[in-house]
């Protein structure tokens, strides 16, 4: 076997997904927070009328790691615009608590 592709053999990783974990959490609201040694990203979740978001998923990346994800996220970004068309971006000063959609009426 060349060196090229036993390179190649061996960089291959064998990743399992738990049933749990295996349909996603959904999240609309990401808060990042670090240290020196860490990045902590919060993922919650938060329903139009409520002051009040729940995490549901916690990731600690190392810095490294941490620039690492952001590198491969730019990436498929990118590649997803490609496919797909300009993602519109709505920057939001304060978060409004109907998200901007209609009023909820009984």
């Amino acid at each position: 076997m060349s060196s090229e592709k036993k390179d190649s053999v061996q960089n291959k990783i064998n990743i399992e997904v738990k049933e749990d974990v295996a349909n996603g959490v959904y999240s609309n609201l990401g808060i990042i927070n670090h240290s020196p040694t860490e990045f902590v990203f919060d993922f919650a979740t938060m329903m139009p009328g409520f002051a009040k978001a729940k995490v549901l998923s916690r990731i600690v990346l190392s810095p490294a790691h941490a620039k690492k994800f952001m590198n491969a996220l730019a990436q498929n970004v990118s590649n997803f615009e490609k496919q797909h068309g300009s993602i519109k971006a709505i920057d939001l000063k304060k978060i409004p608590l109907d998200f901007g959609g209609p009023k909820a009426q009984a």
